[in-house]
């Protein structure tokens, strides 16, 4: 019988054939075992639970923050049966201060779908992976590959600077073309053997050596390969992001005092801080006075406030420019539980599932102001 070829199978082979390069995954492999990183956390198992839990960890977060993280979650949250089992207040108190919420929500979510599509055992095929929240494709192949051995091919921001500089990509990484292309190299360069270490390998590459600044280029094993050091333009690979201006917002928040307690609302799930706690918010300027007592009508009367030192918040897209304000109630209304508010209790902040900055100042006002009684 005569085989049939399609043309995206021949692309397919010429795209392998152009970027194949059994050299390049040898020498990742070769280093990791040697030097790479082999005592974090995550790296003691093949529990794909444990695995996928550190990569979802490890997205936009240095790996010195995730750990302590990482390990209170699993003392919590030992397997993906308790995560799914465990109310989300809990998930978030855990997950506060890690910042980029939506990874929370998305890991509860992925948990209880694993759990209950599929038996609570990760599927090893990443694209079945890939169907689950808050996994992406490269996300979905380290999953697979440090789990189950599967060759597949990872392309974060650490393995995206990596073959930029190494082979000279132009253009910014983050552009669909760009990304395509470097997909294309990712895939063709899978070594046949050893994909964990090779996985491991470009990951701690990216994190140790070929670092956005100051590049330790004298031991990095593909030196001698490496267009940019050749050309003397590590400096300039990868292609920035082209640069836009970063929109600022301004609010003021209400630190509502009363009996030891503060006035929290949950906020809803989409936008920043989604399903957290943290102050009520009215606009800051215009008549303040105002402003904070048709804010404050519904939980009670208002005896005194106080403006507190402003701050900044930076979020990825935008800055939030803070001006707090500190109110003592003369007389506390009740009936506030349908209204998705809950005075909390001052002793309870430290572990409150509240956004960083949010927990930082309550902290500071209460312990400044001795309301911890």
């Amino acid at each position: 019988m005569k085989r049939v070829v399609s043309n995206s199978s021949i692309a397919s082979e010429q795209i392998a054939a152009q970027y194949a390069d059994p050299f390049f995954s040898a020498a990742v492999i070769a280093w990791q075992k040697q030097h790479g990183r082999h005592a974090l956390p995550w790296q003691q198992t093949r529990d794909a639970y444990r695995v996928w839990l550190s990569e979802i960890m490890l997205q936009q977060t240095q790996v010195a923050a995730v750990i302590p993280y990482y390990q209170k979650f699993l003392a919590s949250f030992p397997d993906v049966q308790a995560l799914a089992a465990a109310p989300s207040e809990a998930v978030m108190a855990h997950w506060s201060g890690l910042g980029y919420y939506t990874r929370a929500r998305n890991l509860h979510r992925c948990a209880q779908r694993v759990v209950a599509e599929h038996g609570g055992i990760f599927p090893r095929d990443p694209a079945l992976l890939q169907d689950l929240p808050g996994i992406g494709r490269s996300t979905a192949a380290a999953i697979a590959a440090f789990s189950y051995g599967v060759q597949a091919a990872i392309l974060d921001g650490n393995v995206k600077r990596v073959f930029a500089r190494v082979f000279g990509i132009e253009g910014y990484p983050g552009a669909k073309p760009v990304e395509d292309a470097m997909w294309q190299r990712a895939v063709a360069l899978l070594p046949q053997q050893g994909v964990e270490s090779y996985t491991q390998g470009l990951m701690d590459l990216g994190a140790t050596l070929c670092t956005r600044s100051k590049p330790s280029c004298q031991t990095c094993p593909l030196a001698q390969r490496c267009v940019a050091l050749a050309a003397g333009r590590t400096a300039e690979l990868p292609v920035r992001k082209p640069k836009k201006a970063i929109p600022e917002k301004y609010t003021g928040m209400l630190v509502i005092v009363d009996q030891g307690q503060v006035l929290l609302e949950q906020r809803p799930d989409s936008g920043i801080w989604g399903g957290l706690l943290s102050l009520p918010e009215v606009a800051p300027e215009g008549d303040v006075a105002s402003a904070l007592e048709r804010a404050t009508a519904a939980f009670g009367s208002i005896a005194s406030y106080e403006a507190l030192s402003g701050f900044t918040h930076v979020f990825t897209h935008f800055k939030l420019h803070i001006a707090p304000f500190q109110i003592t109630l003369a007389r506390r209304l009740d009936g506030i539980a349908e209204s998705g508010h809950v005075w909390y209790p001052a002793a309870r902040l430290a572990d409150a599932p509240l956004p960083a900055p949010v927990k930082k100042l309550l902290l500071e006002v209460f312990r400044e102001a001795d309301l911890f009684a």
